[in-house]
């Protein structure tokens, strides 16, 4: 069993496509399948269940994979290592992220590593937080920035980004949007519009309305923020997203308001690490910019609370304006 064998029985089983991962790996169609026939030849098994249209892996393939990546993440980690001794930093730094996470820019973060790092090549990956847990577990990813990610999910490390609390966003003429704030208890029955349960929001708000003993139907799901607010601005529904979520531009003409109860919604963004002995040198080295960087934007929940509130005010004041300036024009 070689190296090359498993990375491009790893190709195949990601793109679920021979001729995909022959054209990522910038290879023969037909010799990265003699690769996969001979290494289950080698294993005396089938790794995929092969159709005309669609390639999928067996039970072996599965119980492979797993060691396929941790072997290749391995192998990496070792020339990674040996380069960093000779003062050079090459090789792959694969990172994941959940989308729209607090406390760092992932893409300023990033393209300022490049430049320190123009050498080392960067592959990013978009996924849900369990998504993110599972592949730096596996191997498959150096590092990731997730959200909301208990201590008993994850024996690595976990280094805090951000905290800040979730609000409930509306459409100006919902019959919330006049109010100051509102409990967890007053939203039974209420339309939800929310991310995919493995998003790190969707898990924050389940948890905390799991633990007020409030029960909620997601009705509308969707898998990016922009269609979220798209959503809430129709009033198609209600949600619980993290503060941050209201400042986009895209929300301008949303109201949040301020969610209260014994157990408010949180939202915490953290990088997830190996274990240190793991940790390959390119993620140390980006893990230095991460501590160091000052576009960190961590938030402070007082600081959100106070922000949810002055917004508030503010409207209140351009809707008092509004009414009062028109009596004022008049001779």
């Amino acid at each position: 069993m070689e190296l090359r064998q498993l990375e491009h029985f790893v190709a195949v089983a990601e793109e679920r496509h021979f001729t995909r991962a022959a054209e990522r790996l910038a290879v023969s169609q037909s010799g990265l399948s003699a690769s996969v026939r001979a290494l289950e030849q080698e294993l005396r098994t089938p790794l995929f269940s092969r159709t005309t249209r669609t390639v999928r892996l067996t039970e072996a393939g599965r119980a492979l994979l797993v060691e396929a990546e941790r072997t290749l993440a391995g192998a990496r980690a070792a020339r990674d290592a040996v380069d960093a001794v000779r003062g050079l930093l090459r090789g792959t730094l694969t990172v994941g992220v959940e989308q729209c996470v607090a406390g760092v820019s992932p893409a300023r973060l990033l393209a300022a590593f490049h430049r320190d790092h123009p050498q080392l090549e960067l592959r990013l990956r978009q996924e849900g937080t369990s998504s993110l847990l599972e592949g730096v577990a596996g191997g498959r990813l150096d590092l990731a920035f997730a959200a909301t990610v208990s201590p008993e999910e994850w024996r690595g490390e976990l280094v805090p980004l951000a905290r800040e609390p979730m609000v409930l966003l509306c459409a100006a003429g919902h019959a919330f949007a006049e109010r100051r704030a509102v409990g967890v208890q007053e939203l039974p029955g209420a339309s939800f519009i929310d991310f995919h349960p493995d998003w790190g929001p969707r898990r924050a708000a389940d948890e905390a309305f799991a633990a007020a003993g409030v029960r909620r139907t997601v009705g509308l799901e969707v898998n990016d923020v922009h269609s979220l607010l798209e959503l809430v601005q129709e009033g198609l529904g209600i949600a619980v997203v993290p503060h941050h979520f209201s400042r986009k531009p895209e929300a301008a003409r949303l109201v949040a308001v301020e969610l209260t109860g014994a157990r408010r919604p949180v939202y915490e963004s953290v990088v997830v690490l190996p274990a240190a002995r793991d940790l390959s040198p390119g993620a140390r080295a980006l893990m230095r910019l991460v501590r160091e960087n000052p576009l960190r934007e961590a938030a402070r929940e007082v600081r959100e609370v106070r922000e949810v509130r002055e917004v508030r005010e503010v409207r209140e004041v351009r809707e008092v304006r509004e009414v009062r300036e028109p009596v004022r024009a008049r001779p």
